[in-house]
């Protein structure tokens, strides 16, 4: 009898030069735009002593951030999702220099956070659709989860590594390096991505434009397994992401300066950086929209817990927790998403996707700094992770059919046709 893998498959990486072209650059990437996350709201912080700005900061974003995810999902189902991204990397590289420049003058401004913030985020909506597209391209149907998997572990590496790393060198050197660094690395990126093979849609594509993104949404309806993915992080991340208290409380509650705000925001990827690394059980899961939902509460009452937590090391560890059960929800999510479209749609699917994970987090920091504002951070953290949890009970009532999915319940294959409206219906479940 083999033993139960415990440990993440690297097979994909293995298997596939093209994915492992990507995921290497990447890895470089990654980790300089999280010395860019973390020096963003620091440097606004150190103008301003707001929580309440921070937050603002974050909405600023959102608007681009969610346009450009729709239009950039129609765009990678409509060209060569290659070029796109060496397009990308190149667009995010000069917001980065933007942010670089600014920090470099002897007074900076606030209005550049704002502005750059906000064009970076609009890039990264289509940047990051066209990346969840490829990667069903690169690798076969039955090693999903495990490139998957694999993905978290590159997030994680760079969400644990890149704010650690910006606490010291923002300590040390300012901001300004910190942004030049990011630029840098998009180098390695545009190496990775220009030795892969081009990437086209499957059929040649449909035209991208508002009727593509349209088409993608009504996809959704009647899918409730689907919709319940994108609903689940929504009230995860809206309710219980503390990130943009964390400036407030690393200087205010634990009074650690640069160092422990770092720390702040490198916890939640410590934790789900080891939780991806001891993914190897999740082929085996098939209850995959339970498994879902039950990630969610362990986030949530995690997050609580670090708002009562006075002591920095056991907030680290509860934030670490928290991490370690998003990326249990992140793999099934992207399973379940990735295995139940056609092709012809991964990039407006994956838009929508995108849409959701990374803008839930900014309604969520604008939540956390309005809440604060009000009654205080600590009663802001507490409050929203007992929401998050209060919010999976309610999912699970109103969409039993995301409850119920079953893992076989998969109803596209990379070259299938679009499933029928209600499958996940039909297979029942719990």
């Amino acid at each position: 009898m083999a033993r139960p893998r415990l440990l993440a498959d690297i097979g994909p990486l293995r298997r596939s030069a093209d994915f492992r072209r990507l995921y290497l650059g990447q890895l470089v990437s990654f980790l300089g735009t999280q010395l860019t996350v973390v020096a963003v709201p620091y440097q606004a912080f150190l103008l301003t002593r707001s929580s309440l700005v921070v937050g603002l900061l974050s909405l600023a974003q959102l608007g681009p951030l969610v346009v450009g995810s729709l239009l950039g999902g129609s765009v990678a189902d409509a060209t060569d999702r290659r070029r796109l991204l060496l397009v990308t990397q190149v667009l995010l590289a000069l917001t980065s220099a933007g942010l670089a420049l600014n920090a470099g003058r002897a007074h900076p401004a606030l209005w550049p956070l704002f502005a750059c913030s906000a064009v970076a985020a609009g890039f990264s909506g289509v940047d990051s659709p066209t990346r969840g597209a490829v990667i069903p391209a690169l690798v076969d149907r039955a090693s999903l989860p495990a490139a998957y998997a694999l993905w978290q572990i590159l997030i994680q590496t760079g969400v644990v590594a890149g704010p650690a790393l910006a606490g010291l060198l923002l300590s040390g050197f300012g901001a300004a390096p910190v942004y030049w660094i990011d630029v840098a690395t998009f180098s390695v990126a545009l190496a990775g991505v220009a030795r892969m093979r081009p990437v086209p849609p499957e059929g040649g594509g449909t035209r991208a434009g508002l009727r593509s993104v349209v088409e993608g949404l009504r996809f959704l309806r009647g899918r409730r397994a689907l919709t319940g993915t994108f609903v689940v992080d929504l009230d995860a991340m809206i309710f219980g992401m503390p990130r943009a208290l964390f400036p407030a409380l690393g200087t205010g509650l634990y009074r650690g300066g640069a160092t422990a705000v770092g720390l702040l925001y490198a916890a939640p990827g410590a934790g789900a950086l080891a939780g991806a690394l001891l993914t190897g059980w999740v082929g085996r899961i098939r209850r995959q929209g339970r498994a879902v939902l039950l990630a969610v509460v362990v986030w949530g009452l995690a997050i609580a817990g670090f708002g009562l937590a006075r002591w920095l090391p056991l907030g680290l560890l509860l934030l670490a927790g928290a991490g370690a059960a998003d990326v249990v929800s992140a793999v099934f999510r992207n399973t379940i998403l990735q295995l139940s479209v056609p092709d012809a749609l991964r990039g407006r699917l994956s838009g929508i996707h995108i849409a959701v994970v990374t803008g839930g987090p900014r309604l969520g920091d604008l939540e956390a700094g309005s809440v604060a504002a009000l009654a205080g951070p600590r009663f802001s953290v507490v409050s929203g992770g007992l929401a998050a949890v209060a919010g999976v009970a309610l999912i699970a009532w109103l969409l039993p059919e995301f409850r119920g999915h079953r893992s076989s319940e998969a109803a596209a294959g990379p070259t299938s046709t679009l499933p029928e409206a209600g499958a996940a219906e039909r297979e029942g479940g719990l």
